[in-house]
């Protein structure tokens, strides 16, 4: 949709960086992304790979260790092993690092917010794809499409936050109903 020009922008919630992997180019993540850290005190970034590789560095055989990991990236690690553990600060200050992420009752950054909310404002229509729209982080661009007479089409198993806005809502499988779309909107 965006290679032909039926994308104004995409606003994710997803902090995996797949959208960039598929190719998507003028995205807005609203919740920061898990190949990032940055700094709490400085506010600096730097990338995930390289923390890694400091991490790796600063506590050497900590991986052998590891007895598997789960899919979410979540290990088993003994208390024992955890008591030699070195932490890698920030590079700039010596700060402490964390995700560049909104968790759970943290707050998107407000120029965030405006970039996302002037993309819903160039849009001729918002198309929302499966979200339960239930946190207000991807719910207050369905009030603005509203507040600014946008049409809304959702596309989402089960019911979502934003079903009474909605001029259209599609309760079907993203797979099924997105190629077909994409395939009509870029024949016109």
């Amino acid at each position: 949709l965006e290679m032909a020009g039926q994308l104004t922008g995409l606003i994710t919630q997803n902090v995996d960086r797949l959208h960039q992997l598929a190719g998507s180019r003028r995205i807005i993540e609203l919740h920061g992304a898990l190949a990032e850290v940055r700094c709490l005190n400085c506010e600096g970034f730097e990338s995930r790979e390289v923390l890694q590789l400091r991490l790796r560095a600063l506590n050497p055989g900590f991986e052998s260790d590891l007895a598997g990991g789960m899919p979410d990236g979540d290990a088993e690690v003994s208390p024992v092993r955890l008591e030699g553990f070195c932490v890698a600060p920030c590079v700039s200050c010596g700060g402490t690092l964390m995700p560049n992420v909104v968790f759970f009752g943290g707050t998107v950054a407000p120029s965030v917010v405006a970039d996302a909310m002037a993309c819903v404002d160039r849009a001729g229509a918002l198309l929302v794809l499966g979200s339960s729209l239930t946190v207000f982080s991807g719910y207050r661009f369905v009030r603005r499409a509203v507040e600014r007479g946008i049409p809304i089409a959702i596309v989402s198993l089960g019911p979502t936050r934003g079903d009474p806005e909605a001029t259209l809502k599609l309760e079907a499988p993203l797979a099924e109903v997105v190629p077909r779309l994409a395939a009509r909107l870029c024949r016109a």
